[in-house]
C-alpha cells in the first residue's frame, strides 16, 4: 500500500508529521519522493491527454463554425433565388450545426478547466516534492554531520586515552628513574659507611701495634736500668 492514495494527499500533507511518526525517515522520505514522483508522472501523463483532447475538440469546432458560415452562404443564395425553401432547410442545418458548436464550446471550456487545475495541481505535487528532496538533503547532511561528530568524538576519545597513557608512561618512568636515583644514592651511602667502619677497625689495630711498642721500648728501657 502506498503512502498517499491521492494526490489530494500528497497536496494537503504533512511532511514534518510524516518524518517524525517514522521509525526511519531516511526510508520513509525516499518511499515518500518515489510516490510523489510516480504521481507526478501520472498527472502530466493525464494533462498531455486532455491537452491533445482540447486540441481535437478546438479541431472540431473550428470545421463546425466554418460549416454554420457555408450554411449561412447558402441560405442567402437560395432566398436570392427565390428557393424559400432551399433557404430553410439550409437554416436548418445551420442551427443543428450551431448546437453542436455550443456543445463543443462547453466542452472546449471544460477541458481548459481540467487543464488549469492539473497544472495547478502539477505546480503544487512538485513544490511538495520539492520539499521533501530539500528535507532528503537535509536529512543526509544531518546524518553526515553526526557520524562525523561521532566519529571525530571516538577519535578525540582515543587521543585522551592515548594522552593519559602517555602521561602514565611518563610519570611512571620518572618514578622509576626516581627511584634508582635513591637507591644510587642509599648505595653510594652504604659503601661509604663500610669503608668508614673498616676505617676504624684499622685504627684500632694501628693503637694495638702503637701501644706494643711502647710497651717493648719501655720493657728495654727498665732491662738497662
Amino acid at each position: 500500500m502506498g503512502i498517499f492514495s491521492r494526490l489530494t494527499d500528497i497536496i494537503n500533507s504533512n511532511l514534518n508529521a510524516l518524518l517524525d511518526r517514522a521509525e526511519d525517515p531516511q526510508k520513509m522520505i525516499r518511499l515518500i519522493i518515489q510516490e510523489m514522483e510516480e504521481t507526478l508522472v501520472e498527472v502530466r501523463s493525464s494533462s498531455a491527454r486532455v491537452i491533445a483532447d482540447r486540441k481535437d475538440a478546438q479541431r472540431r469546432l473550428e470545421r463546425v463554425r466554418k460549416d454554420i458560415d457555408d450554411w449561412e452562404a447558402k441560405a442567402k443564395l437560395a432566398l436570392s433565388k427565390g428557393r424559400e425553401d432551399l433557404a430553410r432547410a439550409a437554416l436548418a442545418e445551420k442551427q443543428s450545426l450551431t448546437d453542436e458548436a455550443d456543445i463543443l464550446d462547453r466542452e472546449c471550456a471544460a477541458l481548459d478547466d481540467h487543464l488549469t487545475q492539473l497544472s495547478e495541481e502539477i505546480g503544487q505535487l512538485q513544490q511538495k516534492l520539492n520539499d521533501a528532496k530539500a528535507k532528503q538533503k537535509a536529512l543526509v547532511m544531518r546524518q553526515q554531520t553526526v557520524t562525523t561528530r561521532m566519529k571525530t568524538r571516538r577519535q578525540l576519545h582515543r587521543e585522551h586515552l592515548q594522552d593519559a597513557f602517555e602521561k602514565f608512561e611518563h610519570y611512571e618512568r620518572r618514578m622509576d628513574s626516581m627511584e634508582s636515583e635513591l637507591e644510587a644514592q642509599d648505595l653510594g651511602r652504604g659503601r661509604g659507611l663500610a669503608e668508614e667502619i673498616d676505617s676504624l677497625a684499622e685504627d684500632d689495630a694501628v693503637n694495638a701495634e702503637l701501644e706494643r711498642l711502647k710497651a717493648d721500648l719501655e720493657n728495654k728501657a727498665e732491662k738497662k736500668g
